[in-house]
């Protein structure tokens, strides 16, 4: 069974296609604004494209995506801040809308960070632990509601803290088993809804946030989850989550990463550590493998573009990761590899901003994640 999605971004493979017949028609013109910069620098960008997918588990998915890039008070001096939104429908009756952003204020006084998930979309669940066996998983159709948000205020120069509220909640949920063998149906596979209170403290010297070419961004954030508050069950943990960027020539960068999550207490298991997915560990299904602890690290090197185009660029990456029910599980033997390539095209030039394809390779195949903007 093939593990990852298949993202084709319909506007780039049309406008080579209709070429020299759409030269004076309205698809050209939307071609050319969408995947042409033309907004000065201080001045905000918004564009909006379609996207077609598919996977075993969903069939035919078409999306449409769209991208709002601006700076505080038009002030170039002040950080570009994105707001990302994804909307999705599948051939097997599947939707969904996703809302990611990273929001500066003025003079960096106030950080939001977040991201919001609506989701009718299967799941896909192959047990807990690092060593989960290699059989066709459990499907679990549910309705998914996510709003997690970070409220920072700078404390020092670069330096931000403030509170943080998760919510998410999985209802409508039937946990539907494979043939030829069944799983212990974990905690939470009947839907679950719980609400955690916290706080995060960010380091955070980047200017772009969606191309980093030097910088560096370190947050540790505790969340509590318990039943005074609406929650299902009590349970707790801690974030981590470090990048740094480093360019090695005008167009070169190695980035590298750092990410773990860390749960004490009756976690469900669709809020447990979960690897792989779009940003770390591509090329394993997010969620492949879960446990209350896991510890993950990447490296990438990225070419921005390449020296020989003004608009496309590429990427080799690497990754490896852990999981396990303690942290003292978490053992270099127990860990994963991943490792990959990536085709960037630069769709924002005034903002230094790419469309980045990547195609990721483990022992169990192969995942294709479309998106703007890197990994991390």
């Amino acid at each position: 069974m093939h593990k990852g999605k298949i993202y084709i971004l319909i506007l780039l493979i049309a406008a080579c296609a209709t070429g020299v017949r759409a030269q004076n028609g309205w698809f050209k013109r939307f071609v050319q604004k969408t995947i042409s910069d033309t907004t000065g620098e201080g001045k905000s960008s918004f564009r909006v494209y379609p996207t077609l997918g598919y996977a075993p588990e969903t069939s035919v998915e078409f999306g449409l995506s769209s991208l709002l890039l601006f700076q505080a008070k038009g002030d170039t001096l002040n950080r570009l801040s994105e707001v990302a939104a994804f909307t999705f429908v599948t051939l097997e009756g599947q939707y969904g809308i996703w809302l990611d952003n990273a929001i500066y204020g003025d003079k960096d006084k106030w950080f939001f960070l977040g991201r919001t998930r609506f989701q009718r979309f299967p799941l896909l669940y192959y047990g807990i632990g690092h060593s989960t066996p290699d059989k066709e998983p459990a499907l679990v159709d549910a309705n998914y509601l996510l709003f997690k948000q970070r409220v920072l205020r700078r404390i020092r120069p670069n330096f931000f803290f403030g509170p943080e509220i998760d919510y998410q909640q999985l209802y409508n949920a039937d946990f539907k088993q494979p043939e030829g063998h069944r799983y212990d149906e974990p905690l939470g596979s009947d839907g679950t809804r719980n609400i955690g209170l916290g706080a995060a403290l960010v380091y955070d010297n980047r200017h772009n946030v969606l191309n980093v070419r030097k910088g560096f961004f370190g947050e540790l954030a505790f969340l509590k989850y318990n039943q005074s508050v609406g929650s299902h069950h009590n349970f707790q943990g801690f974030n981590l989550d470090i990048r740094s960027s480093h360019p090695l020539t005008k167009r070169n960068v190695l980035a590298w990463q750092v990410y773990g999550n860390f749960f004490t207490g009756d976690v469900p298991f669709n809020q447990m550590a979960l690897m792989g997915g779009e940003m770390i560990m591509r090329g394993y299904y997010y969620g492949r493998y879960r446990d209350k602890n896991m510890l993950a690290t990447q490296v990438e090197h990225r070419w921005l573009p390449f020296s020989f185009s003004k608009r496309f660029g590429g990427a080799v990456f690497a990754g490896a990761a852990v999981v396990g029910r303690t942290i003292g599980s978490l053992t270099p033997a127990r860990a994963r590899l991943s490792g990959g390539v990536g085709l960037r095209y630069l769709l924002f030039p005034k903002k230094d901003i790419f469309l980045r394809l990547d195609v990721g390779f483990t022992k169990e195949g192969p995942g294709f994640y479309l998106f703007t903007g890197e990994a991390f």
